[in-house]
């Protein structure tokens, strides 16, 4: 059985508790705040009769729900009228232990079958560690509850962001992305010594690193994707590549058709902004079958290379000879992931006339978990 899902905005009068509880319910769920320990509880009645839950086991893990199940003594199940269950995130892992410096958040469910599911994203992050305890009570005629005593504390860790999340994400983006404008290029921007160390200790080729962790908490390529990011945003006014960059003042160009051609997959990865009015999507280009390709098939949104709404290649219908034109999205900055080695010898290396603008930088990144405009209804 579901525990139902909580919404922000719930009221109800106090609990019997008189004053140690304070609760939001929703058909037989609450969320309870408690202070001082169980021996100040004067609302709460430690019962030895009472089974404290053993063999804790979490399951199906997503990045905003788990179900939870225990042992459960068959001759005492009737007298179980609810589960108090401590959910923290890893670091505050002590909070169960109603100190009043730190008062805990409680769910309290009415008990119902096991395994049951605990789901709300008023609760959960995803890509977060958390801890819980469970605590089995009674309630009594008069309103008290008689409890057992915690349970051992358990860890676990919440899952990314699942295809149906990251659509949603994609919808949020496509709204913004504006009209699209003509490409020729890919650059990358980085410092002297990157390029140095490519040419003379990597065979002349830049090597795929691991994404860090920019954009979205629950984004499944942050620390995982290896890839090299380009750029491919133009300046309105000339049609060509901006001169300023914030990652570096040497800058490798290559021709778009060697990175993106129909023998290229492209996959939607991230929507976000740093509590600024720029956007950002992350877009992932992987060659057909590669490592990079597989990895991506299994975690993210395909999108049609000729139809899509943030990067397209196309054949040039007026040039009738094969050509292929590239598109990208204007009211978005573009993050453009390729997941394979690339030679210096298939592009150009030079100085920007530009400053290398640090504030800019994407690197490690935090995502505004207050835009409206590019997060969803599950936790950052």
């Amino acid at each position: 059985m579901e525990v139902p899902r909580l919404g922000h905005n719930l009221t109800s009068p106090m609990s019997p508790c008189e004053g140690m509880i304070k609760n939001l319910s929703l058909d037989g769920i609450q969320l309870c705040e408690r202070e001082g320990n169980k021996s100040q509880d004067s609302g709460i009645v430690e019962m030895e009769e009472l089974p404290v839950p053993q063999n804790i086991k979490i399951s199906n893990i997503t990045c905003d729900s788990f179900k939870i199940c225990w042992d459960m003594e068959p001759r005492v199940k009737e007298r179980i009228t609810h589960y108090f269950i401590d959910l923290n995130k890893k670091e505050n892992k002590n909070s169960n232990k109603f100190k009043h410096k730190d008062v805990p958040t409680k769910l309290v469910a009415k008990a119902v079958p096991l395994p049951m599911t605990v789901r709300g994203h008023w609760f959960l992050s995803p890509r977060t560690e958390y801890t819980v305890a469970v605590q089995t009570a009674s309630k009594q005629t008069d309103g008290d509850y008689a409890v057992s005593e915690w349970s051992e504390i358990i860890e676990f860790t919440t899952a990314d962001y699942s295809t149906v999340h990251l659509t949603q994400l994609l919808e949020k983006a496509e709204v913004i992305a504006g009209r699209m404008l003509r490409f020729s290029v890919f650059y990358r921007n980085q410092n002297k010594e990157y390029f140095d160390q490519a040419r003379e200790v990597h065979g002349n080729r830049m090597l795929p690193a691991v994404k860090d962790n920019s954009g979205s908490h629950g984004s499944p390529i942050s620390g995982k994707l290896e890839g090299l990011y380009f750029s491919c945003n133009t300046e309105f006014n000339t049609g060509k590549p901006p001169q300023d960059s914030p990652y570096g003042r040497t800058r490798f160009e290559i021709q778009a058709e060697t990175l993106f051609n129909p023998k290229t997959n492209l996959y939607f990865g991230d929507f976000y902004c740093m509590y600024t009015a720029y956007h950002y999507v992350i877009l992932v280009l992987a060659p057909q079958g590669s490592p990079g390709d597989d990895f991506c098939k299994a975690r993210l949104q395909a999108l049609d290379i000729t139809n899509n709404h943030f990067l397209t290649c196309t054949l040039d219908e007026e040039a009738g000879d094969g050509a292929l034109v590239f598109r990208h999205a204007q009211d978005v900055i573009l993050e453009v992931i390729y997941t394979d080695p690339v030679d210096l010898v298939l592009g150009t290396v030079a100085e920007i006339s530009g400053h290398q603008l640090m504030s800019l930088s994407t690197v490690n990144a935090k995502k505004d978990p207050s835009c409206k405009t590019c997060n969803i209804s599950v936790g950052r």
